[in-house]
């Protein structure tokens, strides 16, 4: 038993049959949609290196997430583009400051729905560097305090999760100290804990405004050659108090998603980022390839490598073709 032609793997890939025995299925549930606020525009500005994707007013973002809603969407993640940036982006914790205003929008429109919000100093800084810096140096233990302030002032606007993504030591433990001394020991962390220093974030500076002005940002996110060091970095933030913890990028880091899950059965978060998702679009728009396959094939290669959530920009167009009933 257990030879040809008594085992014959093809009996379960028969059309009735496969959808029975799948392994990993994408939902969309499992998604959460980026949206770029924007506070100083007036109306939606494509972003030229993610095509497809925009920036969005202050104003506009209740109808983009109803939009989303539409689709079936609920949970949302947001990044912030300020009017004003100064050396330690102070308007990161403005109560009035971009994602302040907006997370109040949507959370008074549509109280249920899943607000994240991105906490971290680069599209908020003159420098674009994710801490404060002195000397040219990017100082860790200075930012934490910031780091606490801005989670803080998210959460009193209305987020569910905030997500630190700036990779500084100790982040996880600044933020959870400031939100239960303010009350908001309810509030849960998604740690950008296995993230990085990769190629693949290009189009992302472009679309929130977060290029940094010298050096580059090896110094604090991950060396891509390292897969141990991912799973120390989501050891520490498990510790501090992360609630999820999330690999940046995904798909040239699928292993390390895989580890991590298999290491520490938590919460795993896997970001599809914007070089991955502009690659796509890139070769969809030469005709190089099919964009629905290749999106359903990507989605769910991060699934089945142990991912539960996917951070992605395919999210609205996924949820699209589902609704008009793609099939694989």
């Amino acid at each position: 038993m257990g030879l040809f032609p008594t085992v014959r793997m093809r009996r379960l890939r028969q059309e009735r049959l496969r959808r029975l025995v799948r392994e990993a299925k994408v939902e969309l549930d499992d998604l959460i949609v980026p949206i770029f606020v924007d506070e100083t525009i007036s109306k939606p500005l494509e972003i030229r290196s993610m095509p497809g994707y925009y920036r969005i007013p202050v104003e506009g973002v209740v109808e983009e997430v109803e939009k989303c809603l539409d689709l079936g969407l609920n949970s949302f993640i947001f990044f912030g583009i300020p009017s004003y940036k100064d050396e330690i982006g102070s308007s990161a914790f403005d109560k009035n400051g971009v994602i302040q205003k907006a997370v109040r929008l949507v959370r008074k429109e549509f109280p249920d729905v899943v607000i994240v919000t991105d906490v971290c100093l680069c599209e908020y800084t003159t420098h674009g560097h994710c801490g404060i810096v002195k000397d040219g140096k990017i100082m860790n233990d200075e930012t934490l305090p910031i780091l606490g302030k801005i989670a803080v002032s998210h959460a009193e606007a209305g987020a569910d999760i905030v997500a630190p993504s700036g990779m500084m030591d100790g982040m996880v433990k600044a933020i959870r100290s400031a939100l239960d001394d303010e009350g908001f020991t309810d509030v849960a962390i998604m740690s950008y804990s296995a993230k990085y220093a990769s190629s693949f974030y290009g189009p992302f500076r472009e679309a929130a405004d977060s290029g940094y002005k010298f050096g580059d940002r090896r110094s604090y996110q991950a060396d891509i050659h390292n897969g141990d060091e991912a799973l120390r970095e989501v050891e520490l933030d498990l510790k501090e108090g992360a609630d999820i913890v999330m690999v940046k990028p995904a798909l040239a880091y699928l292993d390390i998603v895989r580890r991590v899950k298999e290491t520490f059965r938590v919460p795993t978060c896997a970001y599809n980022v914007s070089g991955e998702y502009s690659m796509v679009k890139a070769s969809a728009i030469q005709g190089w390839l099919d964009e629905k396959d290749i999106v359903y094939e990507i989605l769910t290669s991060i699934k089945r490598a142990g991912a539960d959530l996917i951070i992605t920009y395919h999210a609205k167009d996924f949820a699209r073709w589902m609704k008009e009933g793609f099939d694989w």
